[in-house]
């Protein structure tokens, strides 16, 4: 009995409540998973896939979400060779799972002062053996092949030989549960790095102060910049039509498209490619730019050449990074200094920048050849591509970072700032 009169609770005991939590935790996240990509896909028109493919195809859209890996197939048959390749993330999904993991993960310790390194472990390991299980199923599920019937002298040889392609895809478990995991680990270690009350091991706390600031203000600026496209795609699905393939983009790629955004209003470059019939869901302007034969270059400088509106994300890109560094120091000590500011700002916004660039990449292609020549155009045959500048993008990210971080520290200066304790004379 404790001095309250109320019970010892062991190990022992806690273990069936801490394994419920981290249960709980695990179910929220997938239900986010879950929710936000069936509506996408939904929206996407998946649910017309022949053979009951929508909830394999949902459980694929949820694997790639969580950074898992999904292998796209193709069996032309005697017909020829079919080559393949898929590597995207729908961010909107991957947003929401991580959002409501974060929270649960919070939620349980948030009545919490102090941490003990061995107890983060336990919590964190019970959630990563939850979560394992569960991309075990996911990824076994996500499996599909569909028949394709195309359309003119190609399907007319089908029909002679006897033979059709086939195209599918199949997530891959092992690596599915490797890449899941590593995924989970990440948000953790971010979810702690960005929350202001969450328990730290003593080890920790020093790093407290450098870190969670800046990296409160970064994740803050990505959402921010998410919420102006939620409200930029309601107002473009209320005014011109098409709202089905809108809210596909919502709930499938929205961060992919204002991150990247982002990226152009700082000054970045990024190459890429659209060829085919399908395209990449971004404005017409952009794919016009990329629409090209050899390619090509997304910037300000030749998106501008067709509208010069785009010089409207620079003003914007400056605002937003401002606004996060006046965040930071206004959640810093008072005594940090003004170097300080800077240097930790631009550090956070290349690791910001280069997430973005790594998570915003495109590659995808599908080509059939007849009888080993050459890719067959139509509808058989397909590219899409986008990758950025990396250095340019990281040196440009030091110096807005070094910038905007002095001027947000000066803005700062005056602002009462919470806990602040006056120095004695």
């Amino acid at each position: 009995m404790s001095q309250q009169g109320t019970p010892y609770r062991g190990p022992a005991a806690r273990a069936p409540h801490d394994w419920a939590q981290a249960l709980a935790t695990v179910a929220g996240g997938l239900v986010a998973l879950i929710a936000t990509a069936a509506l996408g896909v939904w929206a996407a028109g998946a649910d017309e896939l022949p053979g009951n493919a929508f909830p394999r195809v949902v459980a694929a859209v949820v694997v790639l979400a969580v950074g898992g890996t999904v292998d796209v197939s193709a069996d032309a048959g005697i017909l020829g060779d079919a080559r393949t390749g898929l590597a995207v993330l729908p961010l909107s999904v991957t947003l929401a799972g991580a959002l409501a993991l974060s929270a649960g993960f919070l939620r349980r310790l948030r009545h919490r002062a102090v941490l003990s390194p061995r107890e983060l472990a336990a919590r964190a390991a019970r959630i990563a053996v939850l979560w394992a299980l569960a991309l075990i199923a996911l990824a076994s599920f996500a499996r599909q092949s569909f028949a394709l019937t195309p359309d003119g002298a190609l399907q007319d040889i089908g029909e002679l030989l006897g033979a059709s392609p086939r195209a599918g895809f199949r997530a891959d478990v092992p690596l599915t549960v490797l890449f899941g995991l590593l995924w989970l680990a990440g948000l953790l270690l971010l979810t702690l790095a960005v929350s202001r009350r969450a328990p730290l091991p003593a080890a920790l706390i020093r790093y407290q102060e450098p870190v969670r600031p800046v990296a409160h203000a970064m994740v803050v600026l990505l959402l921010v910049c998410v919420g102006a496209g939620v409200i930029a795609g309601l107002v473009v699905a209320a005014t011109r039509g098409r709202p089905a393939e809108t809210f596909a983009v919502i709930l499938l790629g929205l961060p992919n498209l204002v991150w990247l955004a982002l990226t152009l209003g700082m000054g970045a470059t990024w190459d890429g490619a659209v060829r085919g019939p399908f395209g990449l869901p971004v404005p017409e302007l952009l794919e016009r730019v990329l629409r090209t034969p050899e390619g090509g270059v997304l910037n300000l400088g030749t998106l501008s050449e067709r509208d010069g509106r785009v010089w409207w994300l620079l003003a914007g890109a400056a605002l937003l990074l401002l606004g996060a560094a006046f965040l930071a120091a206004v959640r810093s000590p008072a005594r940090t200094r003004l170097w300080q500011h800077a240097v930790r700002t631009a550090v956070a916004l290349v690791v910001t920048v280069l997430t973005i660039c790594l998570v915003v990449r495109v590659q995808a292609h599908y080509g059939l050849s007849l009888f080993g020549v050459g890719d067959l155009g139509g509808e058989l045959s397909a590219e899409v591509s986008l990758s950025p500048r990396l250095w340019t993008a990281l040196g440009l990210a030091a110096l807005w970072g070094l910038v905007t971080g002095c001027l947000g520290a000066l803005l700062a200066r005056p602002v009462h700032r919470r806990g602040e304790v006056e120095e004695r004379s």
